[in-house]
């Protein structure tokens, strides 16, 4: 061991000295703690009060949410102790701290990733791709039409938002070579599952495989469709009698295999609350359970055919809570109808909200996906499918779907979430928010059920009028900047390039479409289908076997759901849930203002007449820079003027729309009534604002002045934006 010391500061010397010294130490003296004595909620509060600078506690310290539920500033045990789990354990009671005692320990949460190439074949070899690359679930998103159950020869875009299934073919190609004994087979079906069913177990026992082993789920929401497009083909009755017909199959025949799932995408696109969401979709299963105990099923086996599949939203603890409260709701309401322990545990499927994601700043998507499979994880789903960040804009791409993908198996196998069981459990922020939660759901859904249900309630308009109250208040918070959208209506970048939608050929993809269904339809016994299109017609009960030998007789989709079509009969028409983006109107703004400048080469143009030194208006002048960016105008800053002369002729030159005088409140007095006539002078139809808030005191003088209006914390950034585009010529 060298030992020598020479060249070393002496500071450097008397440490390793004085660790020396500790080393030697073995005994220390005990050191009393009483003598520090904790500090109480009080003391805290008078703290935070003194660091407030006076701005009130109670408006600046508790956050409301739309569900009406107040974020206290902080959480204690004492404020929470009644209602703690303490004897509660994971996957047991009412199963309120997760589903399954082990967690994810046995078995991680099942990595969902959405496959929607337009063609049969493209999907399955993207389907085989992202199963080698991580994924745990064949999960796969159809077109449009064939979740209406339209012939390819007369949809106007195949493959729009999915891949395109009509025949036997089809539906073989596209499962081909998939392991379907060891990986989950997720597929929604839109109003029915049975005649997507019927060509899967037709396709599958064509191939010699064993329909038993198929497991996952293919399922259909009627409610959810009826909500999201205003009316079906089919009364509710007739597609309650195929999803009765469908669980009882499966429940013989597929064991392992759901045929409903209970999706509430539809309530949070419309701008629901996490409350609303939740308990429309649980009032929505409790009518496939009747329906379904109606036709002859068992509680038990109703209640295992159902999943549930949530959006999860943009407040981290609110989804949280969400999910652990929802678990036991379902158990109660089971429970209630006779059903067993295993028949009260919910299976949940979750993605992001695509209501919270946007087209500007688009990269920023991944990591709201990211917190929001946090939340979900946390909470304890059993799934998750994770969109690709350019969902708002266009299919995904090699890119963006390993980069979905990974992000699950990231915090799977590298952050250390499959080992704790229940997280979340115990914290007294969360447990607080569960209880509230759980509580504001069953009154919710209490309501639903006193209007007769959840179909009667559309029917009625109380859903949709409760999701457009809180959509409104949601956009006016927004245009308000109260609730912030980073890259949309705050913090935009400026230098960002759209991303390419790469529109499909629509032409093209349909030509190649419709040779591939007619060389199939041309090699078929018509005869024998007819036949057995016939006795489909004619079933009275299990259609589902019966449609499975039209399918594999060469019955297309559209054959099968129109042949069940039934007795002419009234269906359901209710007024749709549109479905909405947070920050779609500040995109669309934004949109104009690039066209016009396209179209044009001209912009809003505002000229900043900053007064005085920097330090004097900096602040205000950088952010009505930022407040303006936001429409994409055209900003002219400046390092400031000395004298109202210097910034009017300055003002004049600059030819602008619009003036912002930026400077500080204590200046404003002497600044504004010299300054605003002579803008109003040099620049005749310009609009002259003031950046901040005036006293109520100087409003009339700062009026007669000439200033038209303020940009400030409190002003409303859609409106003043809207209205510099209208006068402009952008906007009529």
């Amino acid at each position: 061991m060298n030992n020598d010391t020479s060249g070393q500061p002496a500071s450097e010397l008397d440490l390793q000295e004085i660790l020396k010294k500790a080393e030697q130490q073995a005994d220390f003296p005990d050191v009393p703690l009483d003598e520090f004595i904790p500090p109480t909620y009080e003391e805290w509060k008078e703290n935070c009060i003194a660091l407030l600078k006076g701005a009130p506690f109670d408006k600046k310290m508790y956050t409301k949410t739309y569900e009406g539920i107040t974020f206290d500033p902080m959480y204690t045990r004492a404020g929470t102790e009644d209602f703690l789990p303490k004897h509660s354990f994971p996957g047991m009671d009412d199963f309120l701290r997760g589903a399954r005692p082990n967690g994810y320990i046995k078995a991680p949460w099942g990595i969902a990733q959405s496959c929607d190439e337009t063609m049969p074949k493209d999907n399955n070899e993207l389907l085989r791709h992202e199963a080698d690359k991580g994924s745990t679930i064949y999960n796969v998103r159809l077109d449009r039409a064939t979740l209406a159950g339209r012939d390819v020869r007369d949809a106007a875009r195949p493959g729009e938002e999915g891949c395109s299934i009509m025949t036997l073919q089809d539906m073989h190609v596209l499962l081909d070579q998939l392991q379907l004994d060891k990986t989950p087979l997720y597929m929604y079906a839109g109003r029915s599952a049975l005649p997507l069913l019927a060509l899967t177990v037709a396709a599958l026992r064509a191939s010699g495989r064993d329909v038993r082993q198929l497991h996952g789920i293919i399922g259909a929401d009627p409610i959810g469709e009826l909500a999201a497009q205003g009316s079906l083909s089919k009364p509710l009755t007739l597609l309650y009698d195929e999803m009765a017909d469908c669980a009882a199959w499966a429940t013989a025949n597929t064991p392992e295999l759901r045929t409903v799932m209970v999706r509430s995408d539809v309530f949070s696109r419309g701008g629901a609350n996490d409350i609303q969401e939740t308990a429309y979709t649980i009032a929505a299963a409790v009518v496939y359970l009747r329906a379904m105990l109606k036709r002859g099923l068992s509680i038990d086996d109703a209640a295992r055919q159902i999943m549930f599949c949530f959006s999860m939203g943009a407040n981290f603890f609110l989804q949280i809570a969400k999910l652990r409260a929802v678990r036991p709701i379902w158990a109660q309401i089971v429970q209630a109808f006779g059903g067993g322990k295993e028949a009260q545990r919910m299976h949940i499927h979750a993605r992001p909200a695509l209501f919270f994601k946007t087209i500007y700043d688009p990269y920023v998507n991944m990591l709201r996906n990211t917190t929001e499979i946090f939340s979900g994880v946390v909470g304890g789903l059993d799934s998750f499918e994770n969109a690709p960040f350019d969902e708002p804009i266009r299919k995904g791409d090699e890119f963006s779907r390993r980069i979905a993908r990974n992000v699950q198996i990231i915090l799977q196998e590298e952050f250390g979430l499959l080992q704790p069981i229940d997280p979340a459990g115990g914290s007294w922020a969360v447990e607080s928010l569960t209880r509230q939660v759980r509580a504001k759901v069953w009154q919710e859904f209490q309501t639903i059920e006193s209007k007769g249900g959840i179909t009667a309630a559309l029917a009625d308009g109380y859903p949709q009028s409760q999701i457009a109250a809180v959509l409104s208040e949601r956009f006016k918070n927004i245009e308000l900047r109260r609730d912030r959208i980073v890259g949309n209506n705050m913090y935009p970048n400026m230098t960002e390039k759209r991303l390419d939608p790469r529109p499909e050929d629509a032409e093209a993809i349909r030509t190649a479409r419709i040779a591939e269904v007619e060389a199939y339809l041309s090699d078929l016994d018509d005869e024998f289908k007819e036949q057995q299109l016939q006795l489909l017609a004619e079933a009275q009960d299990d259609r589902l076997t019966a449609a499975i030998r039209a399918a594999a007789a060469g019955a297309t989709l559209p054959e099968l759901t129109e042949t069940m079509r039934g007795q002419e009969a009234q269906a359901e028409q209710v007024t749709r849930i549109e479905p909405h983006r947070w920050s779609e109107r500040f995109e669309a703004l934004r949109q104009r203002t690039e066209g016009y400048r396209e179209q044009t080469g001209e912009n809003v143009r505002i000229f900043l007449a900053n007064m005085g030194p920097i330090p004097q208006h900096k602040a205000r002048a950088e952010f009505t820079t930022g407040f303006l960016q936001v429409g994409a105008f055209e900003i002219l800053g400046n390092n400031g003027f000395a004298t109202v002369e210097e910034a009017a002729a300055a003002a004049k030159e600059s030819a602008a729309d619009a003036v912002v005088i930026c400077s500080t409140d204590a200046t404003y007095p002497e600044i504004v009534p010299a300054l605003a006539p002579k803008l109003h002078e040099v620049l005749p139809d310009a609009t002259v604002y003031l950046a901040g808030a005036a006293p109520k005191d100087l409003l009339e003088t700062y009026r007669l002045a000439g200033i038209d209006d303020y940009i400030s914390v409190r002003a409303n950034c859609y409106q003043i934006l809207q209205s510099l585009q209208q006068k402009k010529g952008m906007m009529s």
